[in-house]
Parts: C-alpha cells; structure tokens; sequence
C-alpha cells in the first residue's frame, strides 16, 4: 500500500495492490475512487455495544484500487505502524483508516476519568497492519517515563498505551493550575500521540492585533472573555 500526503495539507492518496484492503471509517472523507464499483463495501459497524450502542457506517475498499481523501482545513494525517503485541488506545474520534487484518477491541474507560474528559471507550489495534490518525495541526509523539510524568491537554491527547498509568490532573503553582484545562497525568513506557494544534483562542487574537489592555482585563475580570470582544 503506498500513502502520499502532498502539500499543502488537505487531501491523502492512496494506492492499494490487488491484495490490499482497507477500512475507511469517515466514508465521507472519500473524495475520489478509482476501481470497479464493486470494489468498494459499506458496512454498519457495531463496536461491542459502545457508545451507548451507537452504530457507525464503515467503507472497506479492496485493490486494486486508488482513492484520495480529503481532510478538514489545518489538520494533518499521520499512519501508525501497529505491531502485534501494541497496546496503544486510541480516540476513536481521530482514526481515519486502517488496513485489512488489524484486530480492533473497545476499552471502556473508568468512570471518575470518562465523567470529566466525557471518552467513555478508547480503541485498541493489534497488529500487524497500519492505522491512518488525522489530528489538528501536525502529530507529537512523546515517550513516557515510569519516573518523570507528561501532562497533556485532555483534548491534545490522541493515543496512549493501555499500560500507563494515567490520571486526571493539573500542575504548576495555585495561578497556573487556575487557568488551565483538565490534564492527562502519564506515567509508563511507550509512545503519547499528541495533537499540536493550538486550542488557545487568545494565542490567534494576539495575530489579529489586539491590545495588551484587552487581553489583561479578559484575564484578570470575571467572564472577561465573554463580555470583552
């Protein structure tokens, strides 16, 4: 199977042997297919009951064949070779493909961490095969030390292996605690999927000129990012 990701970002393409297949789970995202109709397959997927039982459409596309995938404006795909002992969980959210052969099980979350981050199920790939991620901005990968623990913006994070330790957290002194989302504590051996694109509104209102004085009273002043424009 060959991917290619031309700039500028927006769109994937892929090229499938005869052999090959693939799983696509935003069939939206498919922009252009070339291949016999037959070639393509769509399926009502239901993950072990997950989500309240909701049921998602998938596309299994078999070679050969090419199509092409479209992304959302300022996000980026990244495809992860799953080994198969793996024991990355992923956000559903964030997984555009993967390959035939991958094995897929749902974990669901505990309660005092799914009631705050509201990710009742993560998925979990056993390889081997390849899996397609699509973040906001470009991917990070961080490796976790048993000692020394990452703090991840519960949004940020995209995969994690199942074995680390992981908690709800913040850190810092009392005023950076105060001012900032809920964290992923981290703790473990293997790799953290970060996605790098900023979630800070104020970050893209210093590039559209605003000034010291407003930026100031939106943080200093109860609801000052509500009531000062």
């Amino acid at each position: 199977m060959e991917i290619t990701t031309p700039a500028p970002l927006g769109q994937v393409r892929i090229v499938l042997d005869e052999s090959e297949a693939l799983h696509v789970l935003h069939p939206k995202a498919i922009v252009a297919f070339q291949g016999r109709p037959a070639q393509r397959e769509d399926r009502i997927m239901d993950l072990a009951n997950a989500y309240r039982k909701r049921k998602w459409v998938r596309s299994r596309l078999a070679g050969p064949a090419e199509l092409i995938l479209g992304l959302p404006p300022g996000c980026s795909l990244t495809v992860i070779d799953i080994p198969e002992d793996s024991d990355l969980m992923f956000n559903f959210r964030h997984v555009l493909f993967y390959t035939e052969g991958l094995r897929m099980q749902s974990r669901i979350q505990k309660i005092k961490t799914a009631w705050i981050t509201r990710e009742w199920v993560r998925m979990r790939f056993s390889g081997p095969g390849r899996v397609g991620v699509f973040a906001s901005g470009d991917l990070a990968s961080v490796e976790l030390n048993p000692e020394v623990p990452l703090y991840a913006e519960s949004g940020a994070l995209v995969a994690y292996p199942e074995r680390a330790d992981v908690r709800l957290s913040v850190y810092g002194n009392t005023l950076a605690s105060q001012h900032m989302n809920v964290q992923w504590q981290l703790t473990g051996r293997g790799p953290a999927l970060i996605q790098v694109g900023s979630p800070d509104p104020g970050l893209a209102g210093q590039l559209h000129g605003d000034g010291w004085f407003k930026r100031l009273l939106r943080e200093v002043l109860p609801f000052g990012s509500v009531y000062i424009k």
